[in-house]
């Protein structure tokens, strides 16, 4: 079991917690990970590129020139790929680029990916973090009092303040324990988990 300082809003210690080895301490499966990575990505693409083929560029409904005889080689549509203004060959076409995870897999991958954080010592767990006003400047103040770079803060409950003071800072995102997933895990340099986020993460993931 993992033992963690817990720090408060000015980075200072104020106690340590013991992480769960069952979400903060599992064998690190880098193929889920992997997977659960890919399928976010592919599950954002639109997938709405198109170009047309020859069936579908407008002309060339007759040979430009008789079979035999010309000299040339023989046609039968100046819309032909290798005509200037011909259809693309296997064009592109509208297409679904997502696929399915199954639960204990998705379990599975976050899991490592927050075991994997916890190992590089890049996961700081804070006592709780309440803001009295919408404050950029208070909030990046909070993250490097703490030393946390391209942060990834979850929250245990929607809170407005932290969530819009947060917003206008680069590479900083806020999550709450609901919404995380692998790919915001992986590609934070610094996970930052509140107390009561902890405490949720490890009951409704265990």
């Amino acid at each position: 079991m993992a033992t963690v300082s817990v720090v408060n809003m000015e980075g200072k210690e104020v106690g340590t917690i013991d992480l769960s080895d069952a979400i903060f301490g599992v064998e690190i499966n880098e193929h889920l990970v992997h997977l659960a990575v890919v399928q976010q990505l592919a599950n954002k693409r639109q997938g709405t590129q198109k170009a047309k083929t020859r069936s579908e560029v407008s002309g060339g409904g007759r040979k430009p020139w008789r079979q035999k005889g010309t000299g040339h080689a023989r046609q039968g549509s100046i819309r032909a790929p290798q005509w200037k203004g011909g259809g693309i060959v296997f064009a592109p076409v509208p297409r679904d680029y997502s696929f399915k995870l199954n639960k204990k897999e998705k379990r599975a991958a976050l899991k490592s990916a927050l075991t994997s954080k916890v190992q590089d010592q890049k996961l700081i767990v804070i006592d709780e973090l309440k803001l009295d006003e919408i404050k950029t400047r208070k909030f990046a103040e909070v993250l490097k009092n703490i030393k946390a770079d391209k942060a990834l803060v979850v929250l245990n409950e929607k809170d407005e303040n932290v969530i819009l003071s947060a917003r206008n800072i680069p590479d900083t995102k806020t999550a709450l324990t609901n919404t995380i997933n692998v790919y915001d895990v992986m590609n934070a340099g610094t996970v930052v988990l509140t107390k009561a986020a902890v405490a949720t993460i490890e009951e409704v993931y265990a």
